[in-house]
């Protein structure tokens, strides 16, 4: 089967979602709907739970991590207001799913995972979507990615104790930082907007994400 076959053979589905999961739920960013209608959940679960890629619900992957539910990727896409030009640092690649909806929306993609088999295996799926604005690296997702900093935005899809403060610094003025914190358990989502001379923290909503391992995270 094609990529273009598989992903118009659940097209449907994909919509259904969108309107019921995320759009009754006040996620109303035109281009983040858009985005989530495109890319086709199935290719980023594991084959025998493909099934169950369009419920409303986090899913385990391999290395004991999950791909998150879609409301939480979309509600966390729309708190970075992203413009098309902007460069965006994600930290937790996972399966992939999260960055295949980054690179649609921002002019760049820094991705960074802590576990080389799934960046491997993202990559190639982000390849295969024809994606090519995309970097990945294996590393300490916690001390960010200086080397292309600052960034219009940071995604963190993985809780941390606190900001990590190298990443709160790699952000540019104006730029947002989203990231679950509190601890292991459950956390609360908030946002670290940077103005010229200090940052704004809003909370959201409360979720729960698996933990952000490394130096400014929790220890592995």
């Amino acid at each position: 089967m094609s990529e273009n076959d598989t992903r118009d053979g659940r097209s449907a589905e994909r919509v259904e979602m969108v309107r019921t999961q995320i759009e009754r739920r006040g996620v109303c960013s035109t281009a983040v709907l858009e985005a989530m209608r495109a890319v086709p959940r199935e290719w980023f679960v594991p084959e025998g739970i493909a099934g169950k890629a369009y419920t409303d619900a986090a899913l385990p992957i391999e290395c004991d991590q999950t791909v998150s539910q879609p409301y939480m990727v979309a509600r966390m896409t729309e708190l970075l207001e992203l413009e098309p030009q902007q460069c965006v640092l994600e930290i937790g690649t996972g399966s992939g799913y999260q960055t295949a909806i980054l690179a649609m929306l921002a002019g760049r993609v820094y991705t960074i995972e802590w576990y080389l088999k799934l960046m491997n295996v993202a990559a190639g799926r982000l390849q295969r979507l024809g994606h090519r604005n995309v970097m990945f690296r294996c590393g300490d997702g916690s001390l960010g990615w200086p080397e292309h900093a600052p960034y219009d935005a940071i995604l963190v899809t993985a809780g941390a104790p606190g900001v990590p403060e190298a990443l709160r610094s790699q952000l540019a003025p104006g730029g947002r930082l989203v990231i679950p914190v509190g601890g292991k358990a459950s956390q609360t989502l908030v946002r670290v907007c940077r103005t010229e001379s200090s940052f704004e923290q809003e909370e959201y909503l409360s979720c729960r994400f698996v933990k952000l391992v490394g130096e400014q995270g929790w220890s592995e």
